[in-house]
């Protein structure tokens, strides 16, 4: 197999996996004294016993690191409205330029999230070129007001 090929199909799994409609967090960590976050989909609830979801984070980003080193990592859904936010954490700079948060244990918590889980870190395994990070649930809450913003085919949306 060449390495277009490689690149080729690479390409038609991504736009493949892109129907697939997903929420939108916020995965927040602390690196010393320099708030990390980073803009995922990747996240799924694992387990009730224990309490569990976990978090999939490329092993090309500083936040992969972070939170391997912090041992804890915050998941904040965002709500419809917040395509902004979703954008400013997925681009390079000064993710928290403006962002309002709170501290929980070290890590940020953002307050416009509609839904938050402050996790420990209970495992981490390789996965391709993405470390999935097995976190334990120690604090989590939600509104009751607000809908989630969804991905799917490149594009933000609602639930209709």
């Amino acid at each position: 197999m060449t390495a277009s090929t490689i690149v080729d199909q690479a390409r038609a799994f991504r736009a493949t996996m892109s129907r697939l409609p997903s929420g939108v967090s916020v995965i927040t960590t602390r690196a010393g004294d320099l708030p990390v976050g980073m803009t995922a989909s990747s996240v799924t609830a694992l387990s009730l016993e224990p309490l569990q979801l976990l978090v999939c984070v490329s092993n090309r980003l500083f936040t992969r690191k972070a939170i391997a080193a912090h041992g804890m990592f915050g998941v904040n859904v965002l709500g419809e409205g917040s395509q902004e936010l979703a954008r400013q954490f997925a681009a390079k700079g000064d993710r928290f330029a403006g962002v309002a948060y709170d501290e929980e244990d070290g890590v940020p918590m953002l307050r416009v999230a509609i839904a938050s889980v402050l996790c420990e870190v209970a495992t981490e395994l390789p996965g391709g070129d993405h470390t999935i990070f097995v976190g334990t649930a120690r604090r989590f809450a939600h509104s009751t007001a607000g809908r989630p913003l969804v991905h799917c085919c490149g594009e933000f949306g609602r639930i209709a």
